[in-house]
This record gives structure tokens, C-alpha cells and sequence, in this order.
């Protein structure tokens, strides 16, 4: 998406600033300024569970079938498990957990994006069409870490409309919703980056919260967070065609790795063909 998975090396180390901000307000900027800032490893959802192990994958799954499982120590302790040793977080999956997060680091500083309602939803509704083919998950399932992703879709929206239902009148049973370019109109679905941040400030102590627009700069990021300003422009990465030519080499990749698997299915029905007509 644009970015590069990190990947902690000391486990010791806990998150200290949690990225609140929606998915496409900029969140690999977010990632590479915190970075900078606190000179540790940033989770960041997209570019982790297209670019890190199954094992990884699997851990974020794990948090989502606790939560709908009711299941709250477990999905705290799973919670935990997927952060440990990164010192800060962003994009989703962890933006669909920010209460939990908060739970769990109480020190850490909870940073939100604003940006153009019209221009996000339109850079949304292109994620959307690129995630959520439903023939998606069968073309993805031989390649270890994307073959989890299209399943990580589908909570994201299921967590996603959860929210929704208790902070957006006349949206109802998520359960009774499918992914793709029509789960909300368009009118409530331009309000949703609003009604994310209002969620978070909701029950993140206001000397702990942010509201930012990206154009702003490193200034209020580094007050907020207590850091020098560095002495470089603030990073700028994740457009609209960072998304579409990830989507283009993901499923070229994945076309490589079923030309293979029929490569090898042909040769050894043929090799298994031959032999059988040598016993004849």
C-alpha cells in the first residue's frame, strides 16, 4: 500500500502512539513520520497483512473472532500478542480496536485525521472495489499472508458497521450487509470519517487526543507528542495509484504462482500418463 512492513525486533518495547486516523487520510504518511518521531516500528495494516508471514495474519485474525466471539480477555491478550514491540500503530485493523488499544497501553497518545470528505470517500470507494470481489479469496488462496486477506475484509466491515450502528441513525444489522461499493449510501458513507473521529473522541481523554490534517505539517504532531521538529519536509506516500498498482502487481504475482501450480499439476499427470502406458 505504498509502505514497507515493519517488524519489531524487541519485543520490550510498547506502543506509545496509536494512530487513529481512517484508512485513507494518509496513513503510511502517518506510519513514516511516527517512525521519525519515535524511532521505533509502526504497524501498518495494509502494508502488514499484504507484505508480513501467515503467522502474522493469523495473530489479527485471532483478534477479530474474540471479538465476535464475545470473548474480551481473550481478545485483549490476542491484541496485545499483534503489537508487541512496535511503539506505535496504523490504518486498519488496529483502527477498528482503538478502545481496546487504549485499554491496553493507558500512557499512549491517540493521533486522528481529518481531510475532504468528498475526496476520501472517493479514494474509499477504490479500496472498495479492489478488496472485495467475492472470487477474490478462491484466486489469492495458494499465496501464504494475502491468502488471509480477503477474510481480514470482511471483518473489517463487519467491526466497521458495528461501529456505525450506535453512532449513525437509520444504520442497522451489519450482519444482514455484504461487502462491496453499495454497504452505505453515499450520503452516510461521506460522513463516516467524521463520525470515526467522533467515536474516538469519545473516550480518549482530550489531553490525549489529536485531530490533524496531514497538510499541517510536522508542527502540531511534534508539539503534541513532545518531539523536536525534524528537520525534513513530512512524508507523503499511499495515493490513489500506490493502491491501484499494488492491486495490479498482487494479482500478477498471484497469476505467477497459479501458472506453477498448473505447471506442475500438467507435468505430473503427464509424467503419471507415461507411466501408466509403459506398464501396458
Amino acid at each position: 500500500m505504498g509502505g514497507v512492513p515493519s517488524v519489531p525486533t524487541d519485543p520490550s518495547r510498547t506502543i506509545q502512539v496509536i494512530g487513529a486516523g481512517y484508512s485513507r487520510t494518509g496513513t503510511v504518511s502517518m506510519q513514516m513520520a511516527l517512525e521519525k518521531l519515535l524511532d521505533g516500528p509502526v504497524m501498518h495494516g495494509g502494508t502488514a497483512l499484504l507484505g508480513r508471514e501467515d503467522a502474522y495474519c493469523k495473530k489479527w485474525l485471532e483478534v477479530y473472532e474474540a471479538h465476535a466471539a464475545g470473548d474480551r480477555p481473550r481478545k485483549l491478550k490476542a491484541l496485545r500478542e499483534a503489537t508487541r514491540g512496535f511503539v506505535g500503530i496504523c490504518d486498519l485493523p488496529g483502527n477498528n480496536f482503538i478502545e481496546e488499544l487504549v485499554e491496553l497501553y493507558p500512557d499512549a497518545k491517540v493521533v486522528a485525521v481529518h481531510r475532504d470528505a468528498d475526496r476520501w470517500w472517493k479514494s474509499i470507494e477504490l479500496i472498495i472495489k479492489n478488496t472485495t470481489p467475492r472470487w477474490l479469496k478462491y484466486y489469492l488462496a495458494p499465496v501464504p499472508g494475502w491468502r488471509h486477506f480477503p477474510k481480514m475484509v470482511e471483518w473489517f466491515t463487519y467491526r466497521g458497521e458495528e461501529i456505525l450502528t450506535t453512532e449513525v441513525e437509520g444504520v442497522t444489522d451489519p450482519q444482514s450487509r455484504s461487502p462491496g461499493p453499495d454497504i452505505l449510501p453515499a450520503d452516510i458513507g461521506k460522513d463516516l470519517l467524521a463520525v470515526h473521529n467522533r467515536w474516538v473522541a469519545s473516550f480518549v481523554p482530550p489531553e490525549k487526543f489529536l485531530l490533524m490534517e496531514l497538510k499541517d505539517g510536522w508542527e502540531p504532531l511534534c508539539e503534541f507528542l513532545d518531539k523536536p521538529v525534524p528537520d525534513e519536509p513530512f512524508p507523503r506516500a499511499n495515493d490513489a495509484a500506490a493502491v491501484e498498482q499494488t492491486a495490479k502487481d498482487i494479482m500478477t504475482k498471484t497469476a505467477l504462482v497459479w501458472l506453477g501450480i498448473f505447471a506442475t499439476t500438467g507435468a505430473a499427470g503427464y509424467a503419471a500418463f507415461k507411466l501408466w502406458e509403459a506398464y501396458l
